[in-house]
């Protein structure tokens, strides 16, 4: 088996690949790509082999599929721009005769409309219409998403967010990148649709309870409306249309698109997932 871990380069990706070795698979087994190859250097150093892969580029995803028989497509980062590269390493996956192809999707990207799942529901479909031998895993929020907000909190005592009295049931990106390594190494899983989610779900106030923990002083959960939080992502500086989009998620976790959880993400790693706390004074240090 020759597997290749496309977007290698980045946070999820590279903990993939650990997983993948401290799993049991050989280093020449596994194909690290990257749009620029240097930055996954240190993997070379390992063993692992590397390859240009730009999801735009689809001379660049014939030559790394070649001797691939095994993909992870890690979605695209920029939103609005994620589709069409997705459809381009599908359809090289096709050509390749690729015969198992693991997607990274949003949760409930098919049966709940929300910001951030119109371009994965896309692809799911267009995975579902190219005959791939598919596995999909539909993660939820990584811990590491809060970071940034524990650190304006630090300063502000404050986390500000739309989404009410929401629930979140996140897990590190290294509980998802050990899913990814299983449904990749594993037999058994072909034509799955996994809802990955963290076995504990928290809610906002719970977030600020575990910021005032790690950081020592007190942190409260501010409620915005939507048009609370779009006036203040835009005098943050946020273009109009991006505020409307990080808004956009927030009225979805309102209505709870990140809420559920039924211990699939632990039962496929073998192990409880991160509690939230431990997950996200690991991240800030």
């Amino acid at each position: 088996m020759t597997i290749l871990v496309t977007g290698a380069s980045g946070q999820l990706g590279r903990l993939v690949v650990d997983s993948l070795l401290a799993r049991g698979a050989a280093a020449s087994d596994i194909v690290a790509g990257a749009r620029d190859t240097a930055k996954v250097a240190d993997l070379a150093s390992r063993g692992v082999r590397t390859a240009r892969v730009d999801y735009d580029d689809p001379a660049t995803l014939a030559a790394a599929l070649e001797g691939v028989d095994t993909v992870l497509l890690i979605s695209a980062s920029e939103p609005g721009r994620r589709f069409a590269g997705h459809k381009n390493v599908i359809d090289a996956a096709v050509a390749a005769g690729v015969a198992k192809f693991v997607y990274t999707s949003a949760p409930k990207a098919t049966d709940f409309d929300w910001a951030l799942g119109a371009e994965h529901r896309a692809t799911e479909e267009a995975l579902a219409a190219s005959g791939l031998p598919a596995v999909v895993l539909r993660n939820n929020w990584y811990i590491e998403n809060y970071v940034a907000d524990v650190q304006r909190a630090a300063d502000s005592g404050v986390i500000a967010a739309s989404v009410g009295d929401a629930v979140v049931a996140a897990a590190t990106r290294a509980d998802f990148a050990d899913a990814a390594a299983v449904a990749l190494l594993e037999d058994g899983h072909l034509g799955a649709v996994y809802e990955l989610a963290g076995d504990v779900a928290v809610s906002y106030d719970d977030i600020a309870a575990a910021a005032s923990e790690i950081l020592g002083r007190d942190v409260t959960y501010a409620r915005l409306s939507t048009e609370e939080h779009i006036a203040a992502l835009e005098s943050a500086g946020l273009p109009a249309d991006v505020a409307g989009f990080v808004a956009g998620i927030d009225t979805g976790i309102r209505e709870g698109v990140l809420a559920d959880t039924d211990g699939t993400l632990a039962r496929l790693i073998g192990r409880p997932t991160t509690p939230f706390a431990e997950g996200l004074r690991a991240a800030l240090a």
